[in-house]
């Protein structure tokens, strides 16, 4: 019994590291460099929260691309209709989490991503404006 409630806890972190590995890391970029870049035309912001969760208030500046629709194969071609390819990605979400898994999947699209650790209401709380 010791034995197989160690395997399975053994198989519970590697499948949990694993899991982990394929997130991208957020961006060191400051707060000031990443609202710099959106202003100057050379980012945009992606906001990989789902619909109810911008419906209930979402950042001026950000484009909304749920994560959920990133996991379900969207294919180049969608993607290319909703992001630009020739300008940074930044993506946000709540807490800092689904933007990385975002990101990891825009990369390996061919975008340029990086992800922002500080979730929502941090962006508010750092400047960015709420859309009306």
């Amino acid at each position: 019994m010791k034995v197989l409630s160690t395997l399975i806890l053994a198989t519970a972190g590697a499948v949990m590291l694993a899991g982990s590995s394929f997130a991208a890391e957020p961006t060191k970029d400051s707060l000031a460099t990443v609202q710099e870049n959106i202003s100057d035309g050379k980012a945009v912001l992606v906001d990989v929260r789902e619909q109810r969760e911008w419906d209930s208030g979402h950042l001026e500046e950000a484009r909304l691309l749920p994560l959920s629709d990133l996991r379900s194969d969207i294919d180049a071609s969608s993607l290319k209709k909703r992001l630009p390819d020739d300008r940074i990605i930044y993506t946000h979400c709540k807490a800092g989490v689904r933007s990385c898994y975002a990101a990891d999947i825009l990369e390996k699209h061919g975008y340029e991503v990086r992800a922002l650790k500080p979730g929502y209401q941090q962006l508010l709380d750092a400047g960015f404006r709420k859309a009306k």
